[in-house]
């Protein structure tokens, strides 16, 4: 895809827009906001995700259920997420309604006012979304895990919160988060539709052109080293869930394309990953193996989760480490290499033909980087990664380096 096909451009205000012009009968329009779990006060753990509910709560010119109505009752939806370092509120509506989806997330911007008797019933919410992750071990290892390695960070921390921390939040916490991270440089708008580039961007530059809110963005600290660890928690499970894994670069580091084959190569979604063939097809010792990349401004994880059998839970562990020390010690042939890239960029042409995830693609891109990184950019990168790159990324995550915690 020629880069033609995107409109990114700075509004008065210095925030950003994206646009590209789509073909079929939806829009899709979006906000992505540059904070996420990571920059909360160290007393105030959940508070970017607690905003991410409570915005929808109630501006200035609407309430709850105004907001609601606004996109329903033309068949459109609303909806928002929270990361470590991103909030992403977007809007899918028919084709033709990017005016009133941009305003709307606008007003949501600008004006959300967090009212106290809406703010306190969505504690509860809040409480009963941490009980449901923390009843299930094959989500909380992962929360556990990065609770371990980033420890002494903001990234050490569930996104959640917990119950004590989110019932201590209320309005003016809220308003302060948005008054801090909300604000024209640290957010980007992007739209994908039908409509004409033109009418999209003065419907962005109408609306969001407005929005002064000074705040002071965000400050973040490299994650200090840890000691690696090996822990097994028992609590009285039937089945043991592992996690292995090791710190690795950020986002930018050029390694990263070669870390992102190879984690597809290892223990991507494919049935042909060679930890499924391992662990599950020879051996059946698990239902579930993946390997995971998350990379992040300034440092990144690369990890592997099974869920097993008590007893054969260190067996895995060690199947695991040889699968690794082989890619770090062999070079892969060229044939192999020539196939598994086209394993993951097929994967990735599949995956980007989703319109919705596509836009937010788009508009995270822009955030992150400065520009698109589409899937015809990304397969050129991935085309350039030798075989030498593989194994030396190999060499990163290798058992040596790797820490352990199990659930069980």
């Amino acid at each position: 895809m020629d880069h033609s096909d995107y409109t990114v451009v700075e509004l008065s205000n210095g925030l950003r827009f994206v646009h590209r012009r789509t073909e079929g009968h939806v829009g899709y329009a979006g906000v992505v906001v540059g904070a996420g779990s990571r920059d909360e006060n160290s007393t105030a753990h959940g508070l970017a995700h607690f905003v991410e509910h409570t915005i929808f709560k109630g501006t200035a010119h609407r309430s709850s259920r105004q907001i609601n109505n606004r996109l329903e009752s033309i068949g459109g939806e609303l909806n928002a997420y929270t990361s470590k370092e991103e909030t992403l509120y977007f809007a899918n509506t028919p084709a033709g309604n990017s005016a009133r989806a941009l305003e709307l997330l606008y007003d949501l911007m600008a004006y959300s006012d967090f009212p106290a008797e809406e703010v306190e019933r969505e504690h509860d919410v809040v409480i009963e979304e941490i009980s449901s992750c923390l009843d299930n071990p094959a989500d909380s290892i992962f929360d556990e895990f990065e609770d371990r390695i980033y420890a002494g960070s903001g990234l050490g921390h569930n996104i959640l919160g917990t119950e004590k921390s989110v019932e201590s939040l209320g309005p003016e916490d809220c308003r302060g988060f948005v008054k801090r991270f909300y604000r024209p440089r640290n957010m980007v708008v992007y739209c994908a539709s039908p409509e004409p580039v033109s009418r999209v961007m003065r419907d962005a530059e109408r609306w969001f052109g407005q929005l002064r809110l000074p705040g002071t963005g965000v400050d973040r600290k490299t994650p200090p080293p840890v000691v690696q660890f090996s822990e097994i928690v028992d609590r009285g499970g039937h089945q043991a869930h592992t996690m292995i894994g090791a710190r690795v670069f950020g986002r930018d580091d050029p390694r990263s394309h070669a870390l992102f084959l190879l984690n597809n190569y290892l223990g991507g979604p494919g049935m042909s990953s060679i930890l499924n063939d391992e662990l599950r097809e020879k051996r059946g010792y698990v239902y579930t193996v993946e390997s995971n990349v998350a990379l992040m401004s300034d440092c990144g994880l690369w990890t592997v989760y099974f869920g097993s059998d008590r007893k054969m839970a260190d067996r895995c562990v060690r199947l695991v480490g040889k699968a690794v020390e082989r890619l770090a010690s062999d070079r892969i042939s060229d044939r192999r290499l020539q196939r598994i890239k086209r394993q993951y960029t097929g994967q990735l042409r599949v995956a980007s033909d989703h319109r919705e995830s596509m836009a937010m693609s788009m508009g995270k891109s822009v955030a992150f980087y400065g520009e698109i990184h589409d899937i015809d950019w990304i397969s050129r990168r991935i085309e350039e990664v030798t075989a030498e790159e593989l194994r030396e990324v190999a060499q990163l995550i290798a058992p040596s380096l790797c820490s352990r915690l199990t659930l069980c």
